[in-house]
C-alpha cells in the first residue's frame, strides 16, 4: 500500500551519482522557477554561465549561475509536479552541491478573501500525491520548515503575504469540489502541485527549502475562475518574484 512505501532501512538501487558521477560543489543556493520567460529574462539581464544540465528524455534542463551581492546564485527551470520537480532537486543537488533551494510559482486559491493581492507562504502541505511517500513516513501533512524564515524576510522587504496550509495534488483535473471543501475546512488556502514532494526530498536529503506562491486561478467560487492564470499579468508577477527570490537568497 502507498502508506507503506517509505523505506529507510535499505539503500536505493540507483542514485543521481550513478548518472552524473561525483561532482565538486559549485554553489550553496539555487533558485527554481517554472517559467521559461523568467529564464530568458534573467539570461538577458545578468552575466550568466551554464554550469550543469539535468538530463531528460524530454530534453536537457540547463542550470545557470550568476553573481549577485557577492554570492554565486544558481537557477534553473524545473519540471512540474512533485515527481518532476522533486527529481530535479535530487539531480541539481548532485550536479551543483547546492543545499538551499528557493522555489516560487503559481497556485489556485481556496480562500479569495485572505489571499487577494498577497504572496502565499505555505506552512504545511497536504500530501495528495505519491512522490513524497518515498521520502517521508506516511501522514496527511508535511511541515514546511522554513515558512517562518521566509515570512520574516518578506517582512524585511515590506511585502504583503499570508501564511497557511496548501493542498499538493498531481491530479489537476481531479480537484473535485468535495475534496476542495475538505481541504478548505482543514485550513488549506491554496492548491499547488509540488510543495509536499519538494519538502519531503529536502528533509530526506537534509537540504533547505524556501517557498512562496502567487494565486493564479480561483477555486473558491461557484464556478472555476481562470483569473490571471497563463496571462501576461501572471508572467509579470513571476518576473518580479524572481527578484524577491534573489533577495531571499541574499538573506538565508
Amino acid at each position: 500500500m502507498l502508506t507503506e512505501t517509505f523505506d529507510d532501512k535499505t539503500g536505493a538501487v540507483i542514485n543521481p551519482v550513478n548518472f552524473y558521477g561525483k561532482r565538486d560543489k559549485i554553489c550553496d543556493t539555487c533558485i527554481v522557477t517554472f517559467s521559461n520567460v523568467v529564464v530568458e529574462n534573467i539570461l538577458g539581464k545578468f552575466k550568466c554561465e551554464q554550469i550543469a544540465e539535468i538530463g531528460s528524455a524530454n530534453g536537457g534542463i540547463p542550470i545557470y549561475r550568476f553573481p549577485y551581492k557577492g554570492m554565486e546564485i544558481a537557477f534553473y527551470m524545473t519540471m512540474i509536479t512533485s515527481a518532476g520537480a522533486g527529481t530535479c532537486i535530487e539531480e541539481a543537488h548532485c550536479l551543483t552541491g547546492a543545499t538551499k533551494y528557493i522555489m516560487f510559482g503559481s497556485c489556485g486559491t481556496l480562500n479569495k478573501e485572505i489571499t487577494a493581492g498577497k504572496l502565499i507562504v505555505p506552512t504545511q502541505a497536504y500530501r495528495d500525491e505519491g512522490f513524497s511517500y518515498h521520502y517521508a513516513k506516511a501522514q496527511d501533512y508535511i511541515v514546511i520548515r522554513n515558512a517562518e524564515k521566509t515570512a520574516g524576510i518578506l517582512d524585511e522587504l515590506g511585502l504583503p503575504y499570508v501564511m497557511g496550509k496548501t493542498w499538493t495534488t498531481d491530479g489537476i483535473y481531479r480537484e473535485t469540489r468535495g475534496n476542495m471543501e475538505k481541504r478548505k475546512k482543514e485550513g488549506c488556502i491554496a492548491v499547488e502541485m509540488e510543495c509536499a514532494g519538494i519538502q519531503a526530498v529536502c528533509d530526506f536529503r537534509k537540504l533547505e527549502f524556501y517557498n512562496f506562491l502567487i494565486s493564479g486561478d480561483l477555486l473558491d467560487s461557484p464556478d472555476w475562475e481562470r483569473r490571471i492564470l497563463g496571462s501576461d499579468e501572471e508572467i509579470g508577477h513571476q518576473l518580479r518574484n524572481f527578484y524577491i527570490a534573489l533577495e531571499l537568497a541574499a538573506r538565508i
